[in-house]
């Protein structure tokens, strides 16, 4: 086992705030904010590499989450960013290659989603808000330094000489940029796919005009000029954006206990049965008398607005799932509370639309759920006596690889608007779309219907995988459970990947796919990680050794 995974290191805390930033100087001027990359090479995550040139570990990228989730909540008012380097030679050398030439394939692959997930988020906090995005690239830019870049609206590069953009990823490490740089070069900035190819393997990267030709980089400009020209290209999208009066909220951490193998929130559980390589998540709805009458009374709550609440801390279980409980093959997934309460405060969510931190919260609900989808976990989700599967939550049914419902008096489901789109998958479709993608018919039947299913109504519906009653629920649960974990974990990573996103493609679930689908087998084929493999051997004077047949 590598050391970055070893049981003698605590597990990873997912907890950050701005004081404790190690990596990233953030500055803010009224509508403008600017991020400084300023990585600082004696704070690794884990101990055994150095943080040299600006380059980055998982420690790193959940600081940068942090920020752009706090853009997205605490700092409505921001309506430009700049991101840029805090390091006098280089912009961003890109993921560390000790750490990842040190590290086992779950976490490589791991440190990749995240990473990306990161990205994504970025774009999404531009494009639902209206905040311009803009990259300051100063001095070299490679691999996942220029993947940062990638995810902003506009890159803009010093013409020094020496700045340059490159996905050097293939001829140095003999793996690929992440899969996220690779698709937006060709799906969202449109280069040549020919031209991508060159770029691709040309390790020392382009600058110049020539990087502009190619629509690598949007805008070059001299070096006495170039912060100016930069702060004033900001200063026009921020004045140009919509304006936001809306003052943000307080972004307090969310706080988990652990109690031998159960993690504990205000919301939820996870209790984890190593023995079965199994988890049991359970979130418990309260009541909705407590629920706020206006969107005002709802931001005055903050982070204890129930629905914002419940979704925070089910992203908080699931990275600690993936980052932490590695051998834990399925999850059951589990709601108590009352259906009407769910639906009281979804109702109070959907009348509130319009209001920025409402339509903020449901974006997070989206990110969320896409997560739970991207996690190499199976879920199953059991619908029983004193469940509360509806809307948001009928949603996260709907994002587990199978659903049992028991046939019994007063279980039921309930579908309303979030069901019908407004929470949309990677694929930007709904999980009732993508499930019934051949019984389109039956589909579009359930859009607008939103009354109450009791177990054959909603296994006639096709929302669920099967219903039974109390005689077959439990034996039949049972019997699937332990049919699961007796299954290759990868076999079960690689199918659960290519059929929870039937149904079109987006530049996101090409990201993700591709991620799940070739990175894993790239990165552990002996030409990357074997002992002569090209990122086992970088920067040693010893050249890789390849085995060099297709397959």
């Amino acid at each position: 086992m590598a050391e970055l995974e070893s049981p003698s290191h605590p597990p990873i805390t997912l907890g950050v705030d701005p004081s404790r930033y190690r990596h990233w100087k953030v500055e803010r001027d009224g509508a403008v904010c600017r991020v400084n990359m300023q990585v600082n090479p004696e704070y690794p995550l884990r101990e055994g590499y150095e943080l040299k040139m600006n380059s980055y570990d998982l420690g790193v990228d959940i600081e940068l989450a942090d920020i752009v989730r706090r853009l997205r909540f605490e700092h409505p008012e921001v309506r430009a960013l700049i991101l840029s380097s805090g390091h006098a030679q280089v912009f961003c050398a890109g993921a560390n290659i000790g750490m990842l030439g040190r590290s086992t394939h779950a976490w490589k692959v791991n440190f990749c989603k995240f990473t990306n997930e990161t990205r994504c988020e970025l774009e999404d906090v531009a494009a639902q808000t209206g905040l311009a995005t803009i990259c300051a690239v100063t001095g070299p830019c490679a691999g996942g330094g220029y993947e940062l870049a990638l995810a902003c609206d506009e890159i803009w590069m010093v013409d020094d000489g020496n700045s340059a953009v490159s996905l050097p990823e293939t001829p140095l490490l003999g793996v690929l940029p992440g899969t996220g740089g690779l698709t937006r070069l060709v799906d969202k900035r449109r280069v040549r796919r020919d031209r991508a190819d060159v770029f691709c393997t040309v390790a020392e990267g382009i600058k110049g005009k020539r990087a502009v030709d190619w629509r690598l980089v949007d805008h070059l400009a001299p070096k006495s000029k170039f912060w100016d020209l930069v702060k004033e290209r900001a200063a026009s999208l921020a004045q140009a954006a919509p304006r936001s009066a809306a003052k943000g909220i307080a972004w307090t951490p969310v706080l988990a206990k652990t109690e031998g193998d159960t993690v504990r929130t205000s919301t939820m559980s996870m209790t984890y049965r190593p023995e079965e390589r199994t988890a049991e998540l359970t979130i418990e709805v309260p009541s909705a008398s407590g629920c706020p009458k206006s969107p005002d009374a709802m931001q005055a709550e903050g982070c204890e607005f129930w629905p914002l609440r419940w979704v925070r801390e089910l992203e908080h279980l699931i990275l600690d799932l993936r980052l932490n409980h590695p051998m834990t093959t399925l999850v059951l997934v589990r709601t108590k509370g009352s259906l009407d309460d769910q639906l009281a405060w979804d109702r109070a969510l959907l009348e509130s639309r319009g209001h920025w931190f409402v339509d903020q919260t449901i974006h997070l609900m989206e990110h969320v759920l896409q997560r739970v989808e991207r996690t190499s976990c199976s879920f199953f989700a059991l619908i029983e006596e004193g469940s509360a599967f509806g809307g948001s939550l009928l949603d996260l049914a709907l994002a587990a690889d199978r659903v049992y419902m028991l046939e019994a008096d007063g279980v039921e489901i309930a579908r309303n608007e979030f069901n019908d789109g407004v929470l949309a998958m990677t694929t930007a479709i709904s999980r009732t779309a993508c499930r019934l993608l051949g019984e389109p018919e039956l589909a579009e039947r359930l859009v607008g219907n939103h009354e109450r299913m009791d177990g054959k109504r909603a296994a006639a519906a096709g929302l669920v995988t099967e219903a039974m009653d109390d005689i077959d629920f439990e034996d039949t649960v049972r019997i699937q459970l332990e049919e699961r974990v007796s299954l290759s974990p990868d076999a079960l990573t690689g199918m659960e990947a290519n059929l929870r996103f039937a149904g079109p493609e987006t530049m996101k679930s090409k990201i993700f796919g591709r991620l799940s689908a070739w990175q894993n087998w790239i990165f552990i084929r002996p030409n990357a990680t074997g002992p002569q493999g090209a990122l086992t051997l970088y920067g040693k004077p010893e050249r890789p050794n390849f085995e060099w047949s297709r397959v």
